[in-house]
């Protein structure tokens, strides 16, 4: 089973507040898996994006390059990038090449992208850190 990718901290953002929280990935993931299974185990709602048959929804995307950067978005580690040519890799100078780049390729997006209810972003799942945050929504 794959490492669980560190999660980031917490971004506060102007983000506007949701009702729901939101989990965006891919359901094949096995960080996105064990995000899930979280969340259901916890009786956490949420509703999940999936970039494979919703695609990437662009305003999502530009909010997530702004707060939590192009650099920690681009996923390097994955069989995707790996299997891009150089010309294509060579386009991940910027937030615009990276842009185009995740979204021609969702696979490229770390896993999970995570829009809390009170409109906070992280990037990744850590159980432990996902216990604090809903402890902290709580009180």
């Amino acid at each position: 089973m794959a490492q669980p990718i560190a999660q980031a901290p917490l971004i506060r953002t102007s983000i506007p507040m949701t009702q729901t929280l939101i989990l965006y990935g891919i359901p094949n993931c096995d960080t996105v898996k064990a995000a899930r299974l979280w969340l259901r185990g916890h009786a956490v709602p949420h509703e999940f994006h999936d970039f494979k048959k919703q695609g990437v929804p662009t305003l999502e995307l530009d909010q997530w390059l702004e707060h939590l950067g192009w650099e920690r978005v681009l996923n390097r580690q994955g069989t995707t990038w790996r299997s891009l040519d150089e010309a294509t890799r060579s386009r991940a100078v910027d937030v615009a090449g990276v842009r185009g780049l995740l979204l021609a390729h969702p696979s490229l997006i770390k896993r999970p992208i995570t829009r809390w209810p009170d409109g906070q972003l992280s990037l990744g799942f850590l159980a432990a850190d996902w216990q604090a945050m809903l402890a902290a929504a709580s009180t």
